[in-house]
């Protein structure tokens, strides 16, 4: 899957180029629609050809050509597409980039100067990672979930190891201790919970380095271990989202269903904080825009850091949120497809288009 930092590179290479940009929405099950979205294609593929037919007869050549590689290209599926949607950027010269996705994607087909980025937007949240933690006491498993793909990266044990510690919970005393006057059991436990820092120690480290700046981290397994683990990863603020429920000998089948849903609501909590932070700032005259016009201007004023759309606003007004996202990109600036209650409230306060600014103008 491309990055954002590819896909904006990939835009400014195509900027000065004709494009085919294809999406498609492989998101089927059922046997009789194996073919649907071949169908769906051909049938973009004809509208498109039409109006370039009636507005620029001289590109018909070049897009026929493209139009050729994009459909060997997808000549391998011979039934379902292998992931719930596909994206292809291609010119007359060949197949630049062509990809399965894990989301599903609108169907489009478009030929134009420079590729078509609004609708990858959403599958940028894909590109994410979400580090799930899973920790007692003794042990701790780490996983990633990015593009789709759950994998376990690692499987941490306590150092146990105590010489002549008794280990037991054996209420006797004993006299192997490790300091004087301290029973044999009293000995172990405090081993033991040097054992456990230690673990939950190494455990932040990984997280921290697999996290990176932006990455989510879902926290599950025992109640005291998850507690401590999350005072070690308080900087991360809020990044982090807590699952009791989640415990260490839950397949993997489950941890990629509970990983995906706790993300998800962790998402939908930070756009939500994001939108509010940016309606402040707008009706303040800070450093937030609400609206076509105002966030117009202030892409065009180089002012954005964060180009915040819903997918109703994409669907309503394509041309014009391509051409806001392509703006973003230009400047280097972050891009956020909203959904749910997030989603709805852009739409009332801003008819589905905001940002967050770098200053104010």
């Amino acid at each position: 899957m491309l990055n954002r930092e590819r896909l904006i590179e990939l835009y400014r290479e195509l900027r000065d180029q004709n494009v085919l940009s294809v999406y498609i929405d492989g998101d089927g099950h059922d046997p009789a629609e194996r073919r649907v979205w071949a169908m769906e294609l051909e049938r973009g593929l004809d509208r498109e050809r039409a109006r370039i037919d009636a507005e620029k007869g001289d590109q018909l050549e070049a897009f026929d050509r493209a139009r050729g590689h994009a459909l060997r290209h997808l000549e391998r599926f011979s039934n379902f597409l292998p992931a719930k949607g596909w994206v292809g950027f291609v010119t007359a010269d060949g197949v630049v980039h062509a990809e399965d996705v894990p989301v599903p994607m609108p169907h489009l087909v478009r030929w134009e100067r420079g590729l078509r980025a609004a609708p990858y937007v959403r599958a940028l949240k894909q590109d994410r990672t979400v580090v799930g933690v899973l920790v007692d006491s003794r042990k701790a498993r780490v996983f990633t979930y990015r593009g789709g793909t759950l994998e376990e990266r690692a499987d941490l044990l306590a150092d146990t190891d105590f010489g002549d510690v008794d280990a037991t919970t054996s209420k006797r005393a004993s006299t192997h201790t490790g300091t004087r006057g301290e029973t044999g059991t009293d000995a172990a436990r405090r081993a033991l919970e040097v054992s456990a820092s230690k673990l939950r120690s190494r455990l932040a480290d990984v997280v921290i380095e697999l996290a990176g700046h932006d990455g989510l981290v879902v926290l599950g397994g025992t109640s005291e271990a998850e507690a401590a683990v999350g005072k070690q990863l308080e900087h991360l603020k809020d990044r982090v989202i807590h699952r009791p429920s989640m415990h260490l000998t839950m397949a993997e089948t489950e941890i990629r269903s509970a990983m995906e849903a706790a993300a998800s609501e962790l998402s939908s909590r930070l756009h939500g904080d994001l939108l509010s932070h940016v309606m402040d700032q707008a009706r303040s005259r800070g450093k937030g825009s609400l609206g076509m016009q105002a966030t117009e201007e202030a892409l065009r004023g180089g002012r954005v850091d964060t180009l915040l759309v819903t997918r109703s606003f994409r669907e309503r007004h394509p041309e014009l949120a391509d051409h806001f996202v392509g703006t973003a990109f230009e400047q280097g600036a972050g891009v956020e497809e909203l959904s749910g209650e997030s989603a709805g409230r852009l739409e009332v306060e801003g008819e589905g288009v905001g940002a967050r600014l770098r200053y104010v103008g």
